[in-house]
């Protein structure tokens, strides 16, 4: 099975001024697509290997060969990570906060007001680099965690909702060193629509992104 880079559904400049065109084309055409690079070089290893999705590579990591396993989890989850990120963000200010997932934090997490703070203290606490993300776990549970390089909560059985990459390359251009802006700023493109698609399809059915 050969991963490819998917196109973005929206031109590069799109999301600006929350992430300028530049840092998103490096990021899309550079960053993800080494992720994607890199996993076909491993996997190539082992032609008999023959899995659809990284999501459902990750989840049966305790098969992949030992010498390929942390190529595996580095890029699998890069390129995992990356696919949903994309599909997250919209034009600043336009995606409303309602329906399914407003019911879920309110239930689970105590309100918006709550999950701001928790998530936005799982991505300015992420030493080095990293994610932040807002899940649903096993027991049908939201939480809010952060996870170093680009590990993903596929691994630890948890299921990937809402995702900020706190990665440099994510956002240095614009912001240099102030990750805390950046943080701050992703919550106007949040894609609200696909977050809710993302919990129905989690409860659902054991979805896979490609």
């Amino acid at each position: 099975m050969t991963f490819k880079l998917p196109e973005l559904q929206y031109a590069y400049d799109a999301l600006e001024p929350v992430i300028d065109a530049k840092t998103m084309e490096i990021h899309h055409s550079k960053h993800h697509a080494a992720y994607v690079n890199n996993l076909n070089a491993a996997l190539a290893k082992y032609p008999e290997l023959d899995f659809k999705c990284p999501t459902k590579l990750l989840k049966s990591i305790d098969t992949i060969p030992a010498d390929i396993k942390q190529a595996v989890i580095n890029n699998a989850g890069g390129h995992l990570n990356h696919l949903l990120f994309w599909k997250l963000l919209t034009t600043p200010d336009t995606s409303v906060y309602d329906g399914e997932i407003k019911e879920k934090i309110d239930a689970d997490l105590g309100g918006y007001d709550k999950f701001l703070e928790l998530f936005t203290a799982a991505a300015t606490s992420r030493f080095g680099s990293g994610w932040a993300w807002l899940v649903l776990n096993a027991q049908g549970k939201l939480e809010v965690l952060s996870t170093p390089n680009q590990d993903s909560p596929v691994l630890d059985g948890k299921s990937p909702l809402l995702g900020l990459d706190v990665w440099e390359h994510a956002y240095y251009l614009n912001y240099q060193n102030r990750r805390p802006e950046y943080i701050k700023e992703f919550f106007r493109v949040i894609n609200w629509e696909y977050v809710n698609e993302r919990l129905k399809k989690s409860i659902e059915m054991d979805g896979c992104d490609r």
